[in-house]
């Protein structure tokens, strides 16, 4: 499972204000909690500064690199902002996100090409956002098409069917998890990723809500999630899934988190 660590992001109060702040220890705190808890990519995020976005998202990209060698997910719906951060990064990163929509399609993808981007695929187009999994599949197949035409790698493609609150749409997560299943049987080649955290928006004890998806996702071939990895609880879930699913060989995994103290 590709881990991506989530909490650097700017709807966080704690994050929004050391951003504001420039306090770049704060941050690379952060960092080095995400990695040494398991992350395999950092997220940065500075979309809640409209107008310095680009500012702020390329002092974060310096700041983590700074505090870890992990690579980055720049994460930002904005071509301007993910350009301008793209020119710092060091090592070969993941952009979340792209789309169908053609305005969005038509700014990202020359800087996925350019440099060579891993991408993450939402299932949105100038229709909406999909919502069955005919409509999410749809959009997978067609994105994946139009990326792998370009000359992106299918292994650099990571399609999110998109998770909207199950407190709002009780049926939102039951599509999800159907478009991952089709998406992994019938696009074996791509990735299949996630935001976890928004399926328990609204509901108290949310980290339940967001463990349980997390090891139903899986079961359907989930192979990549955005999440909190300082989340012990959801962490040896995912580890236990991993295990399970004989996605641990002789659950070597399993075993060296249980020694390293992981499980408890």
């Amino acid at each position: 499972m590709l881990i991506v660590a989530e909490r650097i992001n700017s709807s966080r109060k704690s994050i929004s204000e050391a951003i504001k702040a420039k306090d770049a220890d704060f941050i690379r705190n952060e960092a080095k909690a995400q990695a040494g808890a398991g992350a395999q990519y950092i997220d940065v995020n500075a979309g809640s500064f409209v107008g310095q976005e680009a500012e702020y998202l390329c002092w974060l990209v310096d700041v983590v690199q700074g505090a870890t060698d992990l690579p980055l997910c720049l994460d930002s719906p904005d071509p301007a902002a993910i350009g301008a951060a793209l020119k710092k990064v060091k090592k070969p990163c993941l952009v979340n996100s792209i789309t169908m929509e053609k305005q969005r399609l038509e700014g990202m993808l020359p800087l996925v090409k350019q440099y060579q981007t891993r991408i993450v695929v939402l299932c949105q187009s100038d229709k909406g956002m999909a919502n069955t999994v005919a409509e999410k599949f749809d959009i997978a197949r067609q994105m994946a098409d139009i990326l792998t035409k370009e000359g992106v790698a299918a292994g650099d493609i990571f399609i999110d069917p998109l998770i909207y609150p199950i407190a709002t749409d009780t049926k939102s997560a039951v599509a999800a998890l159907g478009a991952i299943r089709e998406i992994t049987m019938k696009l074996p080649e791509v990735h299949t990723i996630c935001g976890l955290t928004n399926v328990s928006y609204g509901l108290p004890v949310r980290k339940l809500v967001n463990r349980t998806f997390l090891v139903a996702a899986m079961a359907h071939g989930l192979d990549s999630a955005i999440i909190d990895p300082t989340d012990r609880e959801l962490m040896a879930g995912l580890v236990a899934a991993e295990a399970i699913l004989d996605r641990d060989r002789f659950c070597a995994g399993y075993i060296t988190a249980y020694r390293q103290g992981k499980l408890a």
